[in-house]
């Protein structure tokens, strides 16, 4: 059974949380009826600006923003391909309470085509219009990137079943291969190698967590411009030791993210 990095639970509360600034401050608890946001743990606070792809959506996900009016998320965070109204994106700023923050309504969700809660983890939600002046996150297209160290960015909890955060903080995570994730050791098997890319330390510590699903895995091409490698979408609780983080695969599925894009106007 996958242990989704999402809480879509908490769907109802996110939308007014976020707009309306109902916000925890750093280490307060959280009600059950709140939502938890995106995050990492065992991350740094990033300055205005520097990941302007980062996207918060009101179903308890994360996503980056992949055109002026499709961001990228995680299958597992929508429940079909359709006309959608409900979900809203909240950009543009580090913190969740800057009047500055943008936010744009959903008109239609994309979900990956035989997507049934194992593998083919990803989707597109359009947006009813589009976003300027933000930096969009361009994905790979092939797997030359698929090693080394990311960068992982998120709103959430600082620690597993942890209280949501203000603003926007980052960590890095190096590579973990698909032998060494797949071992006994950490995941038995469990990864599927050719769709997923495991990255987190063997002492844990550094991590994405519950309300990251649909974020971006990202770091630098060979022009030091940011590109995204690979999607949140499971693990085993957050920053545990022999429990990095798994996420989509970007490289596997960019035919076919830039072929949904294409349709969808993006």
């Amino acid at each position: 059974m996958r242990r989704w990095r999402s809480l879509l639970a908490t769907a109802a509360a996110a939308l007014t949380a976020a707009t309306m600034g109902v916000l925890a401050a750093p280490g307060t608890a959280v009600a059950a009826d709140e939502p938890v946001t995106p995050y990492v743990v065992g991350g740094t606070r990033a300055a205005q600006g520097e990941f302007p792809f980062m996207v918060r959506l009101s179903m308890g996900c994360g996503g980056a923003l992949y055109s002026p009016t499709l961001v990228l998320t995680a299958a597992h965070c929508v429940s079909r391909t359709g006309s959608n109204t409900s979900i809203t994106a909240t950009m543009g700023t580090v913190d969740l309470q800057s009047s500055s923050r943008i936010t744009r309504r959903s008109n239609y969700v994309y979900r990956a085509p035989g997507y049934n809660g194992n593998g083919d983890d990803w989707a597109f939600i359009r947006l009813a219009s589009p976003v300027t002046g933000l930096a969009t996150l361009p994905i790979v297209t092939s797997t030359a990137y698929d090693s080394g160290t990311f960068t992982i960015s998120g709103w959430g909890a600082a620690r597993e079943g942890g209280a949501q955060q203000r603003y926007l903080l980052k960590a890095t995570v190096p590579f973990v291969s698909d032998s060494t994730c797949n071992s006994s050791a950490m995941y038995g098997g469990e990864v599927i190698a050719a769709e997923e890319i495991c990255a987190g330390y063997t002492s844990g510590g550094v991590d994405t967590c519950q309300g990251d699903s649909g974020g971006p895995m990202f770091r630098r091409d060979a022009s030091n411009a940011w590109i995204q490698v690979g999607i949140v979408s499971w693990g085993d609780g957050c920053a545990r030791p022999n429990k990095p983080g798994v996420y989509t695969q970007v490289s596997y599925f960019s035919a076919a993210i830039r072929s949904a894009a294409a349709s969808l106007g993006g």
